[in-house]
């Protein structure tokens, strides 16, 4: 089995995303329900959950309230995300990115679709803390909505807004933000700060810099971590980026012998199963949309397909439409022994969690081993894996799948112990990387905050069951 090499398998990914090979999302039920939107505006439009930390909750709009969230649940208009000790990622179409820390609460009163393929999106700050980061796309709209004031975000800017009543403050990390004021509307250049005050319509107050913040560094790392995706998106000119990066970090495109290319995800056996685990997520005027726990696990749950290639295992393969919340259309693998859960029909009885968890066989997750150590697990399938910061995965991906496990040493960087936590006393979370850690320079810590990087996905009470694969003496 040859492997694609990196620059043409960053290349086969950009392709599959042509606009011309990517119809509109087909989630037709979805819109019986909803009051009709305006002449060429489609409601029909779902963005991703792309990261979960420690305690995060979602409010979907199913009638429920609040439930606990898991990573690439669909985020559809009039969804509430919070954050208790925990901090959460959302990740829009065109790979611009929303970040929250604990003790925020956010909503989504706007998503919607324009006739030119463009989008709007509206976003409520209601408490807490968010980083915006938004990649340039020509036509789509950012609304940022806190208090009585709605900012519209031009393209390429990337901000930090903090809401704690009776004032909001808002750094500009990058760009250039307009706001308007009794006075007439000010442009916000990069690095400056300006403190709203929302009991009142007085000017705003400009700062004359940005102050640190303990989560600036897990901002920063994941913004640039979108960057990449989004370079590759802009290329191929498709409206449905999202997902793209994880898939060329998790996995790659191989000439799989008599089944062509096939991408598959690193740490996956022959023996290792895409359908196995994972939930099924009720929406009203959709049903069930099933939800993947792998990091990568969106783009190929929602298009394409998946085939059992012999000796080799499940690869996915593009093609067809984009599939939104029903996205088990497209569950029609071909060849092996792995079967797609069954789908559940009826809407969940009152008392009953909008999420059915789907266990067919244990999970297996990498994580950290120990204070210097990182263990890779063979059917892990990345689960358990922080993104970017531990290099590439290919190698690792080998000797785990050979041996069933394979460790490597690593240090964890933390924000400056001065600037570590919250004003809610949260920890901010700290970045994993390989090696040892450097003499002089960032700051090391022994602990990776208060949120895990793996492990287990609780679901409403029940538990997308992990189990780790025995570790082997095989380091690298």
């Amino acid at each position: 089995m040859a492997t694609i090499s990196a620059h043409v398998a960053s290349a086969c990914v950009s392709v599959l995303f042509l606009a011309a090979t990517l119809p509109a999302q087909t989630t037709p039920a979805q819109t019986t329900d909803e009051t009709a939107p305006a002449p060429g505006v489609s409601k029909v439009r779902i963005v991703r959950l792309s990261e979960v930390k420690g305690e995060v909750q979602v409010d979907r709009d199913t009638g429920r309230g609040f439930e606990p969230a898991m990573a690439n649940l669909p985020i559809v208009e009039n969804s509430r995300l919070r954050t208790v000790m925990g901090v959460a990622e959302v990740e829009f179409e065109d790979n611009s990115t929303l970040r929250i820390t604990p003790d925020s609460i956010v909503e989504f009163p706007q998503l919607e679709r324009l006739q030119a393929g463009t989008t709007v999106s509206s976003v409520r700050v209601l408490k807490g803390m968010a980083y915006v980061s938004l990649v340039k796309t020509k036509g789509n709209e950012f609304n940022l909505l806190f208090g009585q004031q709605k900012l519209q975000l031009p393209p390429s800017s990337h901000i930090r807004l903090q809401v704690d009543w009776p004032d909001a403050k808002l750094a500009v990390l990058d760009g250039a933000v307009p706001i308007d004021g009794p006075s007439g509307q000010t442009d916000v250049p990069k690095k400056k700060t300006v403190t709203f005050h929302l009991q009142n319509q007085v000017q705003p107050t400009l700062g004359k810099d940005v102050a640190a913040e303990a989560f600036d560094s897990w901002d920063k790392n994941a913004a640039g971590y979108h960057a990449q995706s989004a370079a590759m998106g802009a290329l191929s000119n498709s409206p449905y980026a999202y997902g793209v990066g994880d898939m060329n970090y998790y996995g790659s495109f191989q000439n799989v012998g008599g089944c062509g290319s096939m991408w598959r995800p690193y740490f996956a056996s022959a023996a290792w199963d895409p359908f196995s685990n994972g939930a099924w997520a009720w929406y009203q005027g959709a049903g069930y949309s099933w939800v993947s726990p792998y990091p990568w696990g969106w783009t190929p749950y929602h298009y394409g397909s998946w085939s059992y290639c012999s000796g080799a295992g499940w690869g996915w393969q593009p093609g067809g439409a984009w599939n939104g919340l029903n996205n088990s259309i497209a569950f029609v693998p071909k060849g092996g022994t792995g079967k797609v859960p069954f789908r559940p029909i009826a809407p969940p009885r009152a008392g009953e969690s909008t999420l059915t968890a789907v266990n067919q066989r244990p999970l297996i997750h990498s994580e950290v081993a120990s204070a210097d150590s990182f263990v890779f697990r063979k059917d892990s399938a990345g689960l358990g894996i922080p993104r970017d910061t531990l290099g590439k995965l290919d190698k690792f991906s080998e000797h785990a799948i050979k041996s069933g496990a394979v460790t490597t040493p690593i240090y964890i960087s933390a924000p400056p112990a001065s600037n570590a936590r919250s004003a809610g006393g949260a920890v901010a979370p700290g970045a994993i990387h390989r090696g040892t850690a450097p003499t002089s320079g960032a700051e090391t810590s022994s602990r990776a905050g208060s949120f895990s990087n793996g492990g287990s996905s609780t679901v409403s009470g029940s538990t997308l069951s992990s189990h780790p694969a025995p570790a082997s003496g095989h380091p690298h």
